[in-house]
């Protein structure tokens, strides 16, 4: 018995075994098989020039489906690799970058490069005089100097200053403004692309501030002319100048950009000139822009850069310029006659008072009184007479006698004024046309 069980049990333990043993090989040789394809699609993948990108989609994953190609790292600072197109044989550019390099040329920069080559540096001398009372060291008061006039010592002193100006023909002439030019005894221009001319004034209008220069250049870069009747509001407006000359020795003009702020702003009569009409901006207008042209989208000069308000002495975004039709005028006449021809009016006039105007008939002190007519002038020829009292000039009040100058300022031979004038209880219209000053 105990012999039948021990062969028994040994037999069956012997039978496991090689059961056991077959079924060891066999998942031997899967485990083997599987790590040995886990191994070899790792190396394959991780060596493969392509990527394999897994979808979160609840169908299953699908690695054949989402295989990418690598693309190259985008590089900043420079080009790494350039392709050449087979057909033109350049660089190969996208639709993008051509849409973007339209884009950059715009309007403005089209109108910059337009007029860029007619702005000019305009390098001045001016002598300045100066008058020193030998009573300022001990009193500041002007009350003395009255009593010993021939004592005043007289100072002439040379200042250099810059300012800016543009070319208007092939021929040489250049609008600037006068107090650029005011006492200048030499003028250098310089032009962008490097030519530097010795320039001659040629006539100047102190009351609308606008200088004529000339060159002795042919051929020259100039400006087009526009309208500035036609100016928008808001319209773009670009301003072009050399601010600051001196500090980067460079003729090429700076481009600020804004837009026309206002049309028509008027201003009190300062040291002799005389600001009407003129055009609002925000574009930058720094120290040595003045004289310099505003210019529209289409680069038409529709201004000259004349001045600015400001608090700190710098550009706060509030410039003017003087129309171009009002330059246009003066450029025409001193193309006719080499000249801006003075013109006269024959009239003296002085400011009233209350007891004056109601003596008269009036119910207020405004308006000036005619206290003189000069014979054969063109005051006499338009029927004015000594008491009239002019109350309008080209529909405008005038309150006084600043505003009646103001009001004459910048008119040229030939133009004709409106007036309206009160005469013995009446109110009647009367033209005044200018006519040139006789010769002495």
């Amino acid at each position: 018995m105990a012999g039948r069980f021990g062969v028994g049990g040994n037999g069956k333990r012997e039978g496991m075994e090689n059961f056991f043993a077959k079924i060891s090989n066999h998942r031997g040789r899967l485990v083997l098989g599987s790590l040995f394809t886990l191994v070899l699609g790792f190396i394959l993948g991780f060596y493969s020039p392509h990527q394999t990108s897994f979808s979160s989609g609840s169908g299953g994953t699908d690695a054949s489906s989402h295989l990418a190609e690598v693309k190259p790292p985008v590089q900043y600072g420079h080009v790494a690799e350039t392709f050449e197109s087979p057909q033109a044989g350049g660089p190969e550019t996208s639709p993008a970058d051509e849409e973007i390099t339209c884009s950059r040329r715009n309007a403005i920069v089209l109108a910059v490069e337009t007029v860029q080559p007619a702005v000019v540096s305009v390098s001045v001398t001016q002598v300045r005089v100066y008058q020193v009372s030998p009573f300022s060291v001990f009193f500041n008061d002007p009350f003395f100097d009255q009593f010993f006039p021939e004592l005043k010592q007289e100072y002439r002193q040379k200042i250099k200053s810059l300012g800016s100006g543009f070319i208007v023909n092939e021929i040489g002439y250049i609008l600037t403004n006068e107090h650029v030019v005011h006492n200048a005894v030499k003028v250098v221009v310089n032009l962008p692309d490097g030519r530097q001319f010795d320039a001659e004034l040629i006539d100047s209008d102190r009351p609308v501030d606008i200088a004529v220069l000339k060159v002795p250049g042919k051929n020259l870069p100039f400006a087009k002319l526009g309208n500035s009747n036609d100016v928008l509001i808001g319209e773009w407006a670009i301003a072009l100048g050399n601010p600051l000359g001196y500090v980067h020795n460079d003729a090429r003009p700076t481009v600020t950009v804004g837009v026309i702020s206002a049309l028509n702003r008027d201003f009190q009569p300062q040291q002799g000139r005389v600001y009407r009409n003129m055009i609002q901006t925000d574009a930058s207008i720094n120290p040595g822009n003045s004289g310099g042209p505003l210019v529209n989208a289409l680069g038409e000069v529709i201004g000259i850069n004349t001045f600015i308000l400001t608090h700190s002495g710098g550009s706060e975004g509030i410039g003017f310029a003087i129309p171009i039709n009002k330059a246009k005028r003066i450029l025409d006449e001193v193309l006719k006659y080499n000249k801006i021809r003075d013109f006269w009016t024959g009239l003296t006039v002085q400011d009233i008072d209350l007891s004056i105007a109601q003596s008269l008939g009036l119910k207020s002190a405004q308006g000036v009184i005619v206290v003189e007519v000069t014979p054969k002038s063109p005051a006499e020829e338009a029927g004015l007479r000594v008491g009239d009292v002019i109350l309008q000039v080209n529909e405008t009040p005038t309150k006084n006698r600043s505003q009646i100058q103001a009001a004459f300022a910048g008119g040229m031979v030939g133009d004709i004024y409106h007036l309206v004038v009160f005469r013995k209880g009446k109110r009647l219209k009367i033209d005044l046309t200018l006519e040139e000053r006789p010769k002495r």
